[in-house]
């Protein structure tokens, strides 16, 4: 039900659909099987648990400050919306570039690990029929797509559906090492220990922590389609980031108590190369058959992801394309409320993206062709991780800005808990840039140089906004007055 063309759907989403929306962007299972492995071997080991629950306290120190924010902004914008508020237009206009950018690279990097379990790994596994990655990435990209513009409430089922596979898988593995093996309680004295906390090595733990959390920003993005939203989207952030804390946490420690907390890392370093430690694990614990079904659920949690990353790209370049910074054509929604152009252009440059890889293939001093998770993968998630964790750190600040502006006599919530999590996010983002290729997963030249599109996003956004106000002034009110329409409709 949209009141006008350039208007979302509004109350359809509750807080359960929200929270689907934003796991499903966490792809819970993925980042069981990727990144807590990385985390152990790079990081503190067998302390991992320790990591993912500072990284939560973290994120909810600062969605405090978030939950006030969003009690006064009502916005498609996301982030872009608060830095505006707080920051100004300026500060807003460079923050919608980069989410923009970082949203939109993270959909077309996605394409090459879905395309490359589905083509590569899965289907081979099963049928012993491979099928070329990018073929295998499209196919399922146009189902993603026609999902998505089958309005949000369509995208939140089947998110809700493949986030519960994705949860039954493993809190089976976690009971079972639970009842098989028991939870080492060394996971915790270990990684408070200060050998520990005294290395480099913890630091590198809470950084690539901090990626598996990526997508619990986006509740911000669906504010002008949810029911109540001054009080839905507060509670759909602390709901996502609680649960989001708690499985990678549970699932964590079930790894490092599986291998033996003193030897997770070793473990962990081992199987690196092959990347399959975690499904190693669930094939010992769970049985050969789960294992083969947990294969499966990964293609799911990579297709749940890029629903719930495509749904969010698209409402970024929708909120800019209404505002006038963008061009007004991606501001048209459909008969469903689905920006249809914003999800059709992001469709577009994600596989315009992906086929440049698919194309021009690079190979190893062998003369092998790289697969595109090392080639793509590393482009579109890092950099759009990267910008992510910036724009977080951004909002953060813009939350602690616009309150003390206002003198707002809430200490703990508008100043104390916020600038914590600034803190926080901001020395995620600072150590992100300085291990970009850790975070990347690549050595590549073009790959270390992506952190200057930051750069030039900055730059640009600055000459951008001055330019509008000089030369188009009606667009740069817009900015701010596109924010006070919505916060109008939201309050009626």
């Amino acid at each position: 039900m949209t009141s006008a063309p350039d208007t979302l759907a509004s109350n359809r989403l509750g807080v359960p659909a929200i929270v689907f929306l934003v796991l499903a962007a966490v792809a819970p299972l993925t980042v069981a099987i990727v990144v807590l492995p990385l985390a152990i071997a790079f990081g503190n080991g067998g302390g991992i648990p320790v990591a993912v629950i500072a990284v939560a306290v973290a994120l909810l120190l600062f969605a405090v400050g978030y939950a006030q924010m969003t009690k006064e902004l009502v916005n498609a914008g996301g982030f872009y919306a608060i830095a505006v508020k707080g920051l100004g237009r300026a500060a807003g206009l460079v923050t919608g570039i980069i989410a923009t950018l970082g949203y939109n690279f993270f959909v077309a990097g996605a394409l090459g690990t879905l395309g490359f379990f589905t083509g590569a790994v899965v289907l081979p596994t099963l049928t012993g029929i491979e099928v070329h990655w990018f073929l295998a990435a499209v196919v399922l990209f146009v189902i993603v797509f026609l999902l998505a513009r089958a309005g949000i409430h369509v995208s939140a089922a089947v998110l809700g559906v493949a986030l519960v596979l994705e949860v039954l898988i493993l809190t089976a593995f976690a009971v079972s090492v639970l009842i098989q093996t028991g939870f080492s309680i060394e996971a915790f004295t270990l990684a408070l220990g200060p050998e520990v906390l005294a290395g480099g090595s913890i630091w590198i733990a809470l950084l690539l922590v901090a990626t598996a959390f990526i997508g619990f920003e986006a509740t911000a993005l669906f504010g002008e389609e949810a029911r109540e939203p001054r009080t839905t989207i507060p509670r759909a952030t602390f709901a996502a980031i609680i649960i989001i804390g708690v499985m990678h946490a549970v699932v964590g420690w079930a790894i490092v108590s599986a291998l033996g907390v003193r030897d997770a890392q070793t473990a962990a370093l081992d199987h690196l190369a092959a990347g399959d430690l975690t499904l190693m694990l669930i094939d010992t614990y769970l049985g050969p058959v789960v294992g083969a079904i947990s294969l499966v659920l990964l293609v799911v949690s990579l297709f749940a992801a890029q629903l719930a990353f495509h749904n969010s790209a698209a409402r970024y370049l929708f909120a800019l394309g209404r505002a006038g910074v963008l061009p007004r054509w991606l501001a048209a929604t459909n008969a469903q409320g689905a920006p249809q152009r914003a999800l059709a252009a992001n469709f577009l440059f994600a596989v315009v993206v992906a086929g440049v890889f698919a194309l021009v293939v690079e190979t190893d001093p062998e003369g092998n062709p790289l697969p595109p998770v090392l080639t793509l993968v590393p482009v579109g998630l890092g950099f759009g991780t990267l910008a992510v964790m910036i724009v977080q750190a951004i909002a953060a600040l813009a939350i602690v800005v616009h309150f003390r502006r206002r003198r707002d006599p809430r200490l703990w919530s508008t100043l104390i808990a916020p600038a914590a999590g600034f803190v926080a996010l901001a020395v995620f983002s600072a150590m992100a840039i300085a291990n970009f290729t850790l975070v990347a997963g690549s050595e590549a030249l073009y790959v270390r140089l992506l952190p200057w599109l930051l750069v030039a996003a900055l730059v640009g956004g600055v000459a951008y906004a001055a330019y509008l106000k000089s030369r188009r002034p009606e667009v740069y009110a817009r900015l701010s007055g596109d924010l006070e329409r919505f916060d109008e409709l939201a309050a009626v």
